[in-house]
């Protein structure tokens, strides 16, 4: 049985770790080939993910990145082709809703490979966001549709994928949570001192960084939140970037983006979590932090329905009113089973040893 894995951007990585581990631990003959796009090609962002969580390293590596959304989309898109025609896999396996899994997912359905999605069926239902648009052409175009949770399935029945026979639908639960389970006792403190109390943030979407009005005010209500409790910011190259350009000034901790293992550190100990990420804002769940999602949407609806995530607007005074208000809020966390029982693993590699 083999298996074309392809892989370009940090949370694929986290996913893509936890996979080969469960598919080395079952020993059943299943080959995996490694194919890193380099959609994240700084090395913080990319190979220390590779070292720390032992994910075997790529055995084809495109360094493919720093482009525009097409010309990375299409440049994928040609070099996958050609190494799927050279290793001949029985699946081509994508995750989440990256330029890369888009490229991935196309290479292989027209050279009629089965496609495998993991993370299917998630929407935000904002078609300006291009993993919005990603994710839906990746289910369109895949075979095996693996959901972490039931809102998934619910999004996929709404588009008529029930009746598409050729489609296996299949509730799996969140690798990111097995992941999370699997490497939180590898958690490590960075390199700098981390106070007793802190909010941890990210920052890296277009829609906020690109949009210098946008930036500033996230940035201006990040600084204000920096005056009543320290503000930590692992700072995505691309962010670091627009902020110099735009000069716009940053009065809060700013950091080189962390590994993992460190990543989980600031997880375990942070107050509140503040991000336009999609996986942060379930990996803050997983380790029991409120969380401050930086977006107008989210696909993880669940979360708000739970009101362990609450949304703002790129607005200071709407960012601070949501922060004073997840800040204080009392929290009595359960899993309640949103995104699986921690072996959505497992499923994945079950369903290869009965499909080869």
């Amino acid at each position: 049985m083999k298996i074309l894995t392809i892989i370009g951007a940090r949370p694929q990585f986290i996913k893509a770790a936890i996979v080969s581990h469960r598919i080395k631990e079952d020993s059943t003959g299943i080959q995996e080939i490694i194919l890193h796009t380099g959609q994240h090609y700084d090395s913080n962002m990319s190979q220390v993910f590779f070292e720390q969580m032992d994910l075997p390293k790529p055995h084809y590596n495109l360094e493919i990145g720093n482009l525009s959304h097409g010309a990375m989309t299409g440049r994928m898109l040609e070099s996958i082709e050609e190494i799927i025609k050279k290793t001949m896999p029985q699946y081509v396996m994508v995750y989440g809703d990256t330029n890369s899994t888009l490229a991935g997912a196309l290479a292989a359905s027209k050279l009629h490979i089965p496609v495998i999605h993991v993370e299917s069926g998630l929407r935000s239902f904002n078609m300006e966001m291009p993993e919005e648009i990603n994710r839906i052409l990746t289910d369109q175009i895949s075979n095996v549709l693996f959901c972490p949770t039931d809102q998934a399935i619910s999004n996929l029945k709404n588009e008529g994928f029930e009746n598409k026979n050729w489609i296996k639908i299949i509730k799996n639960g969140d690798v990111m949570f097995d992941a999370s389970i699997y490497f939180a006792d590898y958690a490590l403190p960075p390199s700098f001192n981390v106070p007793s109390k802190f909010v941890l943030a990210t920052l890296h979407r277009a829609e906020n960084t690109d949009d210098k009005n946008r930036l500033k005010e996230i940035v201006e209500a990040f600084n204000e939140i920096n005056t009543q409790i320290p503000v930590i910011i692992p700072l995505h190259p691309r962010t670091k970037k627009l902020l110099d350009e735009f000069q716009i000034p940053v009065h809060f901790f700013t950091c080189e983006p962390l590994g993992y293992f460190q990543m989980l550190y600031m997880l375990k100990n942070a107050s509140l979590v503040m991000t336009d990420s999609g996986g942060l804002q379930k990996e803050a769940f997983f380790f029991q932090k409120p969380c401050v999602t930086l977006r107008d949407q989210t696909e993880w609806v669940e979360l708000i329905d739970s009101g362990y995530n609450i949304l703002a607007k790129a607005a200071r005074e709407d960012i601070l009113f949501k922060y004073s208000t997840m800040i204080n809020k009392k929290f009595y966390f359960s899993h309640d089973s949103l995104y699986g029982d921690g072996k959505a693993s497992e499923v994945i590699v079950n369903f290869l040893k009965t499909h080869s």
